[in-house]
């Protein structure tokens, strides 16, 4: 009852912090967009001379050519004129904590879950104003992911859309348990569960605490004490045991895995994505193109950490695993997209600090990506895997979802580091 009443209070405090600044900015509820170009990130192409018409939430209309609807002219709408800029779909970051910020080590001990909460409630707002209208937040302590959402969804704070995982599924002693306290603390993760039996009763309750979305560690980490991120995890019999819970109770599963054998069960159990995928190899990769196992690589981290680490003190016991991972990580990432496997975008945002989102598409390109491939990955991939209809790509029906950059991004992806709009259902969070 004392953690409810901690947690409680902070989501009040954190609905008072941003009293201040209204989560849903007031304006008109017919809003008319007329942008120098446009990018069609399903056909792959530049579009000029855009009017995106919203009513609502939704977008009603798309023209380009200079024919615009003369909805602007009806009493009561709001012109939103950026003749330099592209306009893109809101982007979707398939792979976020954002109830945590970079703390390792023992660290991590002083925070408490309703700190996690305000943690969370900032984030959000960071994240949405980077351009992503969407996240899958992929981890969270006391289901705090799950309550930022709702909140989120109420409109009491600004944030994109999140499909929330809760905690995340572990063995007793893995990647995703709690392994820095000594025994005589009998500390474990609220995701920690053992035996078929056990990994379906806690799906089942992380389902009933309000999960959209199973997360799984299959095999060892990099920022946790004692595994290998090589070595797999769960069983195969375990894995189909979760993921034939979680399919038939509607929700799809996404896998953490470092090493090739947990790649392969995971895959194997029908998963419908890896994370990280680092140590991935031919069988894998086969596996994956079969049974269209989404990707989702989250590589900028690497050079993140690379440049912070000795300023952030990165305890020597993950330093060694992070500096081996990401030594082979993106040679065997390009080899799977060269390969077919389907990619979506996913940053692992945490790792490093929120915001930062976009330079992912950098590294996409760097391991052979052309720019709208990269852009792709945080669009109708990611809205694919997601399993959401109504976002990824501007046209008649959608959510308002936009957002501009100064530029032409088929030529610079970098400058989807720097948004000028960010509208997230028809309302604008940041205009420049």
């Amino acid at each position: 009852m004392k953690t409810l009443k901690l947690f409680l209070s902070a989501l009040v405090l954190s609905c008072a912090i941003f009293a201040q600044q209204p989560a849903q900015p007031a304006q008109s509820q017919h809003v008319v967009i007329h942008a120098g170009h446009m990018l069609d990130v399903k056909a792959g192409r530049m579009l000029d001379n855009v009017t995106v018409v919203i009513d609502g939430d939704k977008i009603s209309s798309v023209s380009s050519g200079g024919g615009g609807s003369q909805s602007e002219n009806q009493a009561g709408a709001r012109v939103i004129n950026l003749p330099n800029a592209t306009l893109l779909p809101g982007l979707i970051d398939a792979h976020t904590h954002l109830t945590f910020d970079p703390n390792f080590g023992y660290q991590e001990l002083g925070v408490s879950i309703p700190k996690e909460a305000l943690i969370g409630a900032k984030n959000a707002r960071i994240t949405l104003e980077a351009g992503f209208t969407t996240v899958r937040n992929v981890g969270a302590r006391g289901y705090t992911d799950i309550a930022l959402r709702d909140a989120i969804n109420e409109g009491m704070i600004p944030g994109p859309r999140i499909m929330a995982s809760g905690p995340a599924l572990s063995i007793t002693g893995g990647h995703c348990d709690q392994n820095l306290l000594p025994y005589e603390w009998h500390a474990k993760s609220d995701g920690a569960a053992d035996g078929v039996e056990g990994v379906q009763h806690k799906v089942r309750e992380i389902i009933k605490y309000g999960a959209d979305v199973i997360k799984v560690c299959a095999t060892g980490g990099v920022l946790s004490k004692g595994d290998d991120p090589r070595a797999s995890q769960y069983t195969l019999e375990e894995m189909k045991a979760i993921v034939a819970d979680a399919h038939r109770l509607g929700r799809k599963v996404a896998a953490h895995a470092h090493g090739a054998q947990g790649i392969a069960w995971a895959t194997e159990a029908g998963v419908d994505s890896i994370e990280h995928g680092s140590y991935i190899d031919d069988a894998g990769i086969a596996l994956m193109k079969k049974n269209g196992t989404y990707l989702v690589p989250t590589l900028y981290l690497a050079d993140w950490m690379r440049e912070n680490a000795a300023r952030i003190g990165l305890p020597a016991m993950y330093a060694t695993k992070m500096k081996e991972v990401t030594a082979v990580s993106r040679q065997n990432i390009k080899k799977a997209f060269n390969a077919g496997v389907r990619i979506a975008f996913g940053t692992d945002a945490a790792v490093y600090p929120h915001g930062l989102n976009a330079h992912e598409f950098a590294v996409y390109v760097q391991i052979g990506m052309t720019p709208i491939q990269a852009i792709q990955t945080a669009t109708v991939n990611a809205a694919d895997l997601l399993g959401w209809s109504k976002i990824g790509s501007i046209e008649n029906g959608n959510f308002a979802d936009i957002i501009a950059v100064n530029g032409d991004p088929l030529k610079d992806v970098t400058l989807l580091q720097d948004p000028v709009m960010v509208m997230k259902g028809g309302t604008v969070y940041k205009q420049k």
